[in-house]
């Protein structure tokens, strides 16, 4: 009977972690990393981009969202959609090509991959034979035209992949066909360029790299004129209208060619834009035309070698005006969109996709501003240190932040965003989440987080507070009048810090008084406060010495930031006015803020403090620095901020005189990028050699000991049972837990009589494993409200009645200790069972998916093995866990951050978060829906693939998997 009972209880157990707990990768957000192809269908107004991981991200409207992943490990080197179809082409550099469609599937669409294909050529023949170097997609929507490196150009039909031989042209036919006079018959090289004439579908031109153009009509097979150009062929464009070519070249040169009956020997026009010396290959060029006035004209490259060999340049050229936009990175590829039904209206945007960002111009407005992007921001714009998420924000503060972020944008177009395609099915967010992203530049990112896009609603930068090297008129792209080129610098990402101190590293937000506070590298904490209008204040520095005067020590590493003493004007928002300054100036590594107290707590590998924002007041100083410590008085920064000082003043000299004199040119951006790369290995050395132990006790010597790993505010019983008291709660490296006791003047007092610090308990764990979380729980086993939530009537007062209970998470167990006397009362080994160490944890509400009104408080763990974990209060037993990250992603362990709702986010690559969720209710993910055009013809008929057609979905953890999570409910 017993035994049935119990059976019946597990039962029970089982059906309510289904109720609440489910494991779901949801959701990229961000750029993605190592993009090598660009695809757009005017037709379905959706973009691809496709990646050297072999990943493809189709994105449309805002919210319609889709991926997929090649099962070979191979980059993607071109993206073609079938014209008025649902299915797109991608070929990858193992010379692969897949076919792709959007399958409609219970309301909503699914990227599926329907068939994969590889040319083979006649036994024996070499490999170059076969090698696809370019891809028409026929607008019939049942060819493909692969043109090879052989020089031959294979007709395939689609979907099937069915090699249509007789319709195959080879190299002979060509060959044959050539003029005489062309340059004693030489060899063509490999096919270029293959574009279809825009008025007759059966006219393809097939350009050779050696410089012959060739206009073949297929119905007929046989070409019907030759363009006999001399230079190495990089693109070809066909003028709206039939009538032209324009050809571009490896000199940096681009050509005119009359389309006629017969071969022409003279091209129309020929130019080089930026001539008289050397220039680079144009490596891609369209024309345009316009309803009235002369066409656009644009290009990618084309610069002079030797003065901007290095520059990443597009060219729009539309009657008078003549502009060479100048990009951050490495032009990936670029197409334009245009007005009207059919595409065949007004050029409206310029879309370009650079290594490192996705750049989208309006042509249609005065000065041709950039359009924000809703999604594919570049988060990376400077290199991520730190993230902080703050889940449902009140309307409020949600509006002056965003109308802040708006003030800083009055730049950009007002033009909508120009790729519509799909349609965002997914409901409305039920909250307003934030994530706040702090960079190595000094800045703080706010983004909206409550759907499937991560939109950039305001940008903090702190580095006005201090004097740095910057040179705020140091600009190497700042255009003269009357300057050749005539430049312009458009995009946003810029990974060289001025001054890597500036680095943040620690945000706490209270979302209910809008109080920020941000800690950084220098061991520099900042206090803030959001105001809608821009002010001039001085801001209070107060200097806090963590080591109290110990004798025999003495910092190694960099200095510290010299503050502003004279008042600085801040735009509308967050604005600093009061600086805490700790020596010595390490990285700060915990930090707290209560707003309803007005205190914040902030630790270094020194020690830490407690200082009070309203009076301005240092209220504690505690050091933690173990004597034989040495290791914590050594920056991260030292060994690297010298070599960073000479490259940044190199890199200004070499910027002035390029604006001078326009003749030196040095290279100096791949010193520069070592140089980051150095840093961030000091870094992420420096926040991960603490945590690099052995699993049995430590001895007390070991290094890092001192350093504060995290800090909590609690009201709760320190003294008796029967008197609750504001309390500080510091646990270290070492496994130390302080709690000291406050005293809080009354409200009418708050201002002028001090807040005091007193040390009540001091516990030591046995193991002395890093203390990486600490919570009090309430009468009823609840965690403590977070300060104001009560006042706002958003939270249950806690339980004050029954006793209270600590709970301190170490690395290796999570232990539960009676309050006020401190006696251990249960725990969970989690290190003992598998050897796991604990590396982030966060409280989370998880609701039930079937009924509204219940849901269970859980901590979330997420370990060095990159499992994630749901462990139960007040009992501590686990509830489930699931992998979540690879072991070996380092950096995206470090970089994991929890939702209160469940959810999480870490960095799959520098450029993007990847979001998941382990709650049944709060599932934040893609649900669109993309129709084919009404005209599409047989696209149809490949509409409802049989549900067994391989489906595949990025999954940075997983390589081989196949269907994605998100489609797999």
């Amino acid at each position: 009977m017993k035994r049935f009972r119990r059976h019946g209880q597990e039962s029970q157990r089982d059906r309510l972690k289904q109720e609440l707990f489910a494991f779901n990768k949801t959701v990229e957000h961000g750029f993605p990393h190592q993009p090598s192809a660009l695809g757009y269908s005017p037709s379905l107004k959706l973009l691809a981009i496709g990646t050297r991981s072999g990943a493809i991200k189709l994105y449309g409207a805002p919210g319609v969202e889709f991926m997929g992943l090649h099962d070979e490990n191979a980059a993607v080197t071109q993206v073609h959609f079938m014209p008025h179809q649902v299915e797109l082409v991608t070929l990858l550099d193992d010379n692969s090509l897949h076919m792709w469609t959007l399958r409609g599937h219970n309301g909503l669409s699914e990227l599926l991959e329907i068939g994969r294909f590889t040319l083979t050529g006649p036994p024996g023949a070499p490999p170059s034979v076969t090698r696809v170097t370019a891809v028409l997609a026929h607008s019939s929507g049942e060819l493909l035209l692969l043109g090879t490196e052989g020089g031959h150009v294979f007709v395939v039909e689609v979907p099937g992949f069915r090699e249509l031989e007789e319709r195959n042209i080879s190299l002979d036919q060509i060959a044959s066909s050539v003029p005489d006079d062309y340059i004693g018959r030489r060899n063509l090289e490999h096919v270029e360029a293959l574009q279809e004439n825009p008025v007759d579908p059966d006219q393809v031109i097939i350009g050779y790299g050696r410089g012959l153009m060739v206009i073949w009509d297929l119905e007929k097979k046989l070409a019907i004129q030759h363009i006999p150009a001399t230079q190495q062929l990089e693109s070809v464009c066909w003028t709206e209208d039939g009538k032209y070519i324009l050809s571009s070249h490896s000199d940096g040169s681009y050509c005119r060619w009359m389309v006629g009956g017969q071969d022409t020997n003279e091209e129309e026009k020929s130019d080089i834009p930026y001539g008289h010396f050397p220039c680079k290959a144009i490596s891609k060029i369209v024309q345009l035309p316009t309803e009235e006035g002369p066409p656009f004209l644009l290009f990618s490259g084309g610069m002079p070698r030797a003065s901007y060999g290095d520059r990443h340049c597009i060219t729009v050229i539309h009657g008078k005006k003549h502009v060479a936009l100048d990009f951050t990175s490495r032009i990936i590829d670029f197409f334009v969109i245009r007005d009207g039904p059919e595409h065949t209206g007004e050029p409206s945007a310029l879309v370009v996709l650079v290594e490192e960002e996705l750049v989208v111009i309006d042509l249609q407005t005065e000065g041709w501003p950039i359009i924000q992007t809703p999604y594919l921001v570049p988060l990376h714009s400077s290199a991520i240190t730190c993230s902080h998420h703050v889940s449902t924000i009140p309307l409020k503060l949600w509006e002056r932040i965003f109308a802040a972020g708006k003030h800083q944008n009055a730049h950009y177009s007002k033009k909508p965003w120009p790729v519509t395609g799909g349609q965002n099915l997914a409901p409305d967010p039920p909250q307003r989440d934030l994530l706040l992203t702090g960079h190595e530049d000094g800045t703080v990112r706010f983004w909206d987080a409550s759907g499937v896009c991560l939109y950039p609603m305001y940008k903090l930068s702190t580095a006005g507070v201090f004097h740095t090297d910057a040179d705020p008129n140091d600009n190497m792209n700042q255009g003269t009048e009357g300057e050749w080129p005539p430049f312009r610098k458009v995009g946003c990402f810029d990974p060289y810090s001025d001054d890597p101190r500036l680095g943040i590293q620690k945000i706490h937000l209270c979302k209910y008084s809008g109080y920020l506070t941000v800690a950084g590298t220098a061991g520099q904490i900042l206090m803030l406060e959001l105001n809608d209008e821009a002010a001039e204040q001085t801001v209070e520095a107060k200097v806090v010495d963590l080591l109290q005067g110990q004798e025999g020590f003495r910092w190694k590493g960099h200095t510290q930031l010299d503050i502003q003493e004279d008042p600085v004007m801040f735009p509308a928002g967050f604005q600093p006015f009061a600086v805490v300054q700790c020596q010595p100036p390490a990285v700060v590594t915990a930090l707290t803020l209560h707003s309803e107290w007005k205190l914040i707590a902030f630790g270094t590998s020194h020690g830490f403090g407690l200082y009070d924002y309203q009076q301005k007041n240092s209220v504690l100083i505690k050091c933690t620095l173990n004597p034989s410590d040495q290791l914590a008085m050594e920056g991260p920064l030292s060994r690297v901020k010298s070599i960073k000082k000479s490259l940044r003043q190199s890199f200004r000299r070499i910027r002035r005189s390029r604006v001078s004199l326009r003749k030196q040119h040095v290279n100096t951006a791949t010193k520069l990028q070592e140089a980051n790369a150095r840093l961030e290995a000091e870094l992420a050395e420096m926040e991960l050699a603490p945590v690099q132990r052995k699993i049995e006790a430590r001895s007390s010597d070991d290094s890092f000991t001192g350093l504060v790993r995290t800090l909590y505010f609690a009201d709760t019983f320190l003294s008796d049972s029967s008197h609750n008291t504001p309390s500080l709660w510091a646990g270290t490296n070492g496994g130390c837990v302080f709690a000291y006791m406050l005293r809080l003047p009354s409200v009418e007092h708050r201002a002028d009589e001090p807040v005091t610090a007193q040390l009540s308990k001091e516990i030591q764990l046995m193991h002395r494993a890093p203390v990486v979380g600490i919570v009090v729980l309430d009468g009823h086993g609840a965690p403590l409200p977070e300060p104001l939530e009560v006042a706002h009537d958003l939270a249950r007062a806690p339980d004050m009645q029954g006793s209270h209970h600590l709970l301190v998470v170490s690395e290796e167990q999570f232990k539960v200790f009676t309050l006020p006397k401190v006696s251990a009362k249960m725990k969970l080994k989690l290190t003992a069972v598998d050897g796991s160490r604990v590396r982030r944890v966060g409280m989370a509400w998880f609701g039930s998916s079937r009924t509204e009104d219940y849901g269970e408080s859980g901590l979330l763990v997420l370990t060095n093995q990159g499992d994630v974990h749901v462990v139960s209060l007040p009992h501590v037993k686990m509830q489930v866990h699931y992998p979540c990250i690879r072991r070996e992603d380092v950096s995206g362990i470090a970089s994991c951050v929890f939702t209160k709702h469940g959810q999480g986010f870490y960095l799959i690559s520098p450029s993007e978060f990847e979001r998941f969720s382990l709650s049944t209710r709060c599932v934040v993910e893609p649900r669109c829906l993309v129709e084919a055009p009404l005209h599409s013809g047989c696209s149809n008929q490949h509409q409802s693939q049989p549900d067994g057609a391989s489906s595949t979905h990025r999954d940075a953890d997983s390589p081989d998997s196949g269907v994605p999570q998100h489609l797999e409910k």
